[in-house]
């Protein structure tokens, strides 16, 4: 009996520890979804696709140009970043939500997801309910964190090498909220950037070297005001900083920088450190966000790029040089590099792969976009060239 007890109590006590092992193991990981993997050539791609703003009027058109996006581009990831789908009623917005994440899930693409201004600023429905909605597709590899950080939809997706379980990249979602308490755009909370600090410093212990990332959010970091250069006025291709009087900000010709900027950035009024600890950390290669619709463009600042990409949508006849989408290119030999370039919806309907793809319903649509952004284009060059030959300063540079 005395043995039979001892026995009883030895096996209670192995459930009890592993029970608590497996508790521990789901809280450490909870943030983290189930990794992904290169292609067996050791390449991954990203496809960015932010500030859709899905709506009765640009839902179809939006969704078929995203669609052909995805059959040109052949992603290997969808980072979804905000703005997306956001109606009076969460029934609307489940409308929208269904008819985009349909092109993912048909093609079996995963879709990290997560949110902007935009999402549940009515006070409708919460962004857990909307996560929710995403959730529903196999697709979705996003998580909704519960309570253990401000906000929903920050967490982590490893990338691991091709046949194996080694993680050979990152890739970080936050939640860059919404709007503070005084009506200012929000950022990045201390909560979230402490997670990111301690769960970058576990993954270099356990990895023994630093594991090189992206991180993905909808609202830019406030110090690409420290990556700008400050002028006397505003001009051509030079721009009020928001929340600021008399501030006026443009390329500098000192930095590093990519592509256009083509309108205020906005970011967030205060700043809890999100930048200084990926600078200090030394993982993270660059920032992707949107928020800032017609601005396609990066900036290196503190060794990470601080990058921006357009709006990818149909707007009817207006903006088809100015939106687009944004391809990222990993490859797992080269883990502290990447490649990227921004497609606009003017030079991607006019290219002999998408009019190859392209169905005869769409043909309207296509000649639609590259008639009318023929003439944008051509009064964007112009005006790039003036400024560009008149005051000697760059204002354009590669994608």
């Amino acid at each position: 009996m005395k043995n039979t007890f001892k026995t009883l109590l030895a096996i209670i006590l192995c459930v009890l520890m592993l029970s608590s092992a497996f508790i521990l193991a789901g809280a450490e990981s909870s943030l983290t979804t189930q990794p992904l993997h290169f292609s067996k050539d050791g390449k991954f791609r990203i496809l960015h696709v932010t500030d859709t703003h899905l709506h009765s009027d640009n839902v179809k058109n939006s969704v078929r140009l995203i669609a052909l996006a995805c059959d040109t581009e052949k992603p290997d990831l969808i980072a979804l970043t905000g703005d997306i789908a956001s109606q009076d009623t969460l029934e609307e917005t489940e409308k929208y939500v269904d008819e985009l994440m349909k092109v993912f899930e048909s093609r079996k693409i995963p879709v990290a997801v997560t949110f902007g201004n935009h999402d549940s600023e009515n006070g409708a429905y919460t962004r857990e309910a909307v996560m929710a909605l995403y959730n529903k597709y196999s697709c979705s590899v996003s998580i909704d964190d519960g309570d253990s950080l401000t906000g929903c939809g920050t967490y982590l997706v490893p990338l691991c090498s091709a046949g194996s379980d080694e993680v050979k990249f990152n890739i970080w979602v936050f939640d860059s909220g919404d709007y503070d308490d005084e009506g200012h755009y929000a950022n990045t909370a201390e909560d979230q950037v402490e997670w990111y600090k301690e769960k970058s410093a576990e993954i270099e212990k356990q990895a023994g070297k630093k594991i090189y990332s992206l991180a993905f959010q909808h609202i830019i970091v406030p110090e690409i005001y420290d990556a700008l250069e400050k002028t006397g006025s505003q001009g051509a291709f030079a721009y009020k900083r928001i929340y600021h009087e008399n501030e006026f900000y443009r390329f500098s010709k000192d930095a590093k920088n990519y592509g256009m900027l083509h309108e205020m950035p906005c970011p967030g009024y205060y700043n809890h450190g999100q930048f200084d600890a990926m600078a200090e950390r030394g993982d993270v290669l660059a920032v992707f966000t949107g928020h800032d619709h017609t601005n396609a463009f990066g900036v290196k600042y503190k060794g990470i790029d601080i990058v921006n990409s357009l709006s990818t949508r149909y707007n009817g006849d207006a903006f088809s040089t100015q939106y687009g989408y944004r391809v990222i290119d990993l490859d797992e030999k080269s883990p502290d590099k990447y490649e990227t370039r921004v497609v606009r919806w003017y030079d991607f309907v006019n290219s002999k792969e998408v009019k190859a793809l392209a169905g005869k319903d769409d043909s309207s649509l296509l000649s639609e976009i590259g008639f009318l952004g023929f003439f944008e284009k051509l009064f964007t060059d112009f005006c790039v060239f003036i400024v560009e030959t008149f005051t000697g300063r760059t204002v354009r540079y590669p994608d």
